[in-house]
């Protein structure tokens, strides 16, 4: 087994087992979760930082994950089973009400002036990450990086599809155009997520799906439950909307600057042609997805200013703090993943 991996299927599209509890919450989902679908005691949901703390954004990971592909040994039917539900609607109410006090945003924008607001956001200079990993990081550092983004990329488009029944018009046009690249126009050996596994292979990490979960930390995992929740509800569909369009605005130089980092590192086509397929695909899904699915949006829903910033603050915010989280560990010499308590006693980066 690869190192710092879980028993997952052995097939590409396998199911990952249950990752390890990390509090009360996640040992009270965990336990429920082995057992027949049904009511179970549920302890209160108390944090500290509702943005970082690890028991929160495991149990919510899971319980959206309920909502993908599941998990081995845990019946399909905790899906739709009101105490499993009630769980992640408290965990998803103390996490985006953290949200909304860390990054608040004017209402009362006008379309232009909020496809103005994220121009400004994505021109930012933003953390300085992929510029490391361009300039100096080391091959385990861009392993560790390939670890920590692993969670997001390999369901890469997925949270977003929540959203296209949610759209209409040329907002729903422009979302099924971003999508459809993002699915491989049609080609499965070019979907995205299928890039990145190819892209973990060439580096020697374990590719399959829902791996690497026990080692990452909760303020990582921050950054993919943001955007299930806000693909998986309609009252947020122009937060996601906010979010997919800054992400995309500034995908391009930061997938390049990754790409030249391994090429530095002496790495192919294999590991890099994730990377460059952004600086092309996203080069184009920028100002579709900001002229086409925001302003789409704005001009059928003019009060939803304020959701689309807040859809794109949020998630800069949060993907700003991973980053800072990761640049950091490495500066100060430290493990930037959880240690991994697993029977073959491996770290991820071993």
């Amino acid at each position: 087994m690869a190192a710092g991996a879980h028993a997952v299927d052995s097939s590409e599209h396998g199911i990952a087992v249950l990752p390890e509890p990390r509090g009360p919450v996640t040992e009270a989902l965990f336990a429920a979760l082995a057992g027949e679908p049904g009511p179970f005691p549920a302890p209160r949901v108390a944090v500290g930082d509702p943005l970082t703390d690890d028991d929160l954004q495991l149990a919510l990971y899971v319980c959206y994950e309920l909502h993908y592909r599941g998990f081995s040994g845990v019946d399909d039917r905790w899906e739709w089973q009101p105490a499993s539900l009630d769980l992640r609607g408290r965990l998803e109410r103390e996490f985006e009400a953290a949200l909304r006090d860390r990054f608040a945003v004017p209402d009362g924008l006008g379309d232009r002036e909020v496809v103005a607001a994220l121009t400004h956001m994505a021109n930012q200079p933003g953390p300085p990450l992929t510029r490391y990993l361009r300039e100096a990081a080391t091959l385990e550092e861009m392993r560790d990086y390939l670890v920590h983004r692993s969670a997001y990329q390999l369901k890469e488009a997925d949270p977003h599809a929540w959203a296209i029944p949610r759209m209409t018009g040329k907002a729903k046009a422009a979302l099924l155009e971003v999508e459809f690249d993002e699915y491989g126009s049609g080609r499965a050996e070019r979907i995205h997520a299928v890039l990145y596994r190819n892209t973990m292979d060439a580096l020697g990490l374990d590719s399959r799906y829902g791996t690497y979960v026990d080692a990452i930390p909760g303020l990582v995992l921050a950054t993919v439950n943001i955007v299930s929740m806000f693909g998986m509800h309609r009252r947020l569909r122009a937060a996601v909307a906010g979010q997919l369009a800054v992400s995309e605005m500034t995908s391009a130089l930061a997938n390049k600057n990754v790409g030249d980092g391994l090429r530095r590192l002496g790495l192919g086509d294999s590991a890099t042609d994730f990377f460059d397929e952004h600086v092309i695909a996203d080069s184009v899904h920028d100002m579709i997805a900001l002229h086409d699915l925001v302003g789409g949006l704005l001009r059928q829903d003019p009060t939803a200013s304020a959701e689309v910033l807040f859809g794109a603050a949020a998630w800069t915010g949060i993907d700003a703090m991973s980053a800072d989280h990761l640049l950091g560990c490495w500066r100060k010499g430290e493990p930037s993943l959880r240690p991994v308590d697993r029977n073959d006693g491996h770290t991820p980066t071993d």
